[in-house]
This record gives structure tokens, C-alpha cells and sequence, in this order.
């Protein structure tokens, strides 16, 4: 999402056409984000404010996908999350009970505001053996001051404290490529992925077995793709060149 289609709030150009023109032609997409503080509902609507029109139902956040394996795992279970709307609201349509009382799973997820309370809390469910499960590994978050601490960061302190490793289920874990391919009934023969980055979107789209586009409006650099052990199937700069050939 971000990188790919907007940046800093703005459509990046040809976006708009773009998404558009996979819904004339009535091709099943999905667009993935690790972001998991916000739900699938209010992301719809940040998109519609820069001239992105999706239906809620395209949009596939790392709480979504947390929440789907978590019911897989586990039917109908309790977790104790730190997190916002998109992971709680996630959780709960999932069928989970969020409980501080010896829950299945310590769940989490972004927050704008870590509490060194729910930290302490996670970590003692955790030694008290929940098991520890996180839906991204980003260390750090965007905002208008600077970098901000976010889940991968938090997660290295709960484990610093536990002795316990989360498993990420967010990306490059191309777990969240293939739950995304289940949701919308594609296969990965006939797939394909655009991000911005090498270590996050290529990687888990290779792993995915899915043909992969680099796009040049985000985080890699075209100098630095060659950094890289691998490479995306085709580098582009933007999604606007790939409107002609939905």
C-alpha cells in the first residue's frame, strides 16, 4: 500500500488508474499492509481521501491475517493483545475472547502508544506460557517528528524478558502472501506482487512462488537492488506502468 500506491497521504501517479482498471476487468486483487493499527474499513476510507476507491473487502492488514491464523491454530480462542482497533476488531470478529486470564496467545500488534503496564502484563502471560505470536517484525514506524518504536522493537524487549521468540506472521513471512491467495481464490502460477521493498515485498513474494515487480515510488532504491542474494522478477517505476497491461 504504502510505496505502491500513496505516499505521505498522496496517490502516487497512476494509482488511481491502476486500481481501477483491475476492477473493470474484473481481476481479484488485494492490497497488503503490516500496518495493523488501523481496520480494513478505516484504511478504505484514508484511501478514498487520496482518489483510491476499493471495496473494504481488498484490503488485507497483518491484523487480518494474524487473526485468520489464529483461528486456524486454535478455533474460538482467547488472546491478550496489544494493539489497536484493526488487531482487537480483527481478533474479536475471528471468534477470539481477549482476556487478561491465561489466554491461548499474547498478541501484538502497532500501537501509537506502548504501555510499559501491558509490556509487563505480556510478559508475565508469556512466562506463564501463552504462547507469543507478533503480526510484523518493523522495528520502526513513520511520523512527523522521526522514527517512532514499533512492534518489531517492542517484540525484542518482550523476548530480552521472556527467553521467547514470536513467531511474525505480517512479511516477509510469505504466510501473509498465501493467506491473502486463499482469501481471494488465486494461485500463485497466476500471481503477482508490487511493492517497494526488497526485504519485506520481494523476498515474500518469491517465497510465495509469486512473480514479482519492484517499484521505484518507495523504500528501494533502483542502486540497491543488486545489495540483494535475489532479485524481483521485473523492476518498474511505478504502477503506473503496468495500467496497459491488465
Amino acid at each position: 500500500m504504502d510505496g505502491v500506491l500513496v505516499h505521505e497521504g498522496h496517490a502516487i501517479p497512476g494509482a488511481p488508474e491502476f486500481i481501477r482498471a483491475l476492477r473493470d476487468k474484473g481481476r481479484p486483487f488485494l492490497i497488503l499492509t503490516n500496518n495493523s493499527i488501523f481496520t480494513a474499513r478505516d484504511l478504505r476510507a484514508r484511501l478514498a481521501t487520496s482518489g483510491i476507491d476499493v471495496p473494504e473487502d481488498a484490503i488485507w492488514t497483518s491484523a487480518l491475517a494474524t487473526a485468520q491464523f489464529l483461528h486456524d491454530q486454535i478455533p474460538e480462542g482467547s488472546a491478550y493483545a496489544i494493539g489497536e482497533a484493526g488487531l482487537t476488531t480483527a481478533l474479536y470478529e475471528a471468534g477470539y475472547t481477549l482476556t487478561e486470564a491465561d489466554p491461548d496467545y499474547v498478541v501484538l500488534g502497532e500501537t501509537r502508544t506502548y504501555s510499559f503496564e501491558a509490556i509487563t502484563k505480556a510478559v508475565r502471560l508469556i512466562l506463564g506460557g501463552a504462547r507469543f505470536i507478533c503480526t510484523n517484525p518493523d522495528t520502526t514506524g513513520p511520523s512527523q517528528e522521526g522514527p517512532l518504536p514499533a512492534t518489531g522493537a517492542v517484540a525484542a524487549m518482550i523476548t530480552s524478558a521472556t527467553g521467547r521468540k514470536p513467531y511474525f506472521v505480517g512479511k516477509p513471512n510469505p504466510m501473509m502472501f498465501r493467506s491473502a491467495l486463499n482469501r481471494i481464490d488465486a494461485h500463485s502460477e497466476k500471481t503477482a506482487m508490487i511493492g517497494d521493498r526488497m526485504d519485506t515485498d520481494v523476498v515474500a513474494g518469491i517465497e510465495a512462488g509469486l512473480y514479482t515487480y519492484l517499484v521505484m515510488t518507495g523504500s528501494t532504491r533502483a542502486s540497491e537492488v543488486d545489495r540483494f542474494p535475489f532479485r524481483p522478477s521485473q523492476v518498474i517505476d511505478s504502477v503506473a506502468d503496468l495500467v496497459d497491461r491488465i
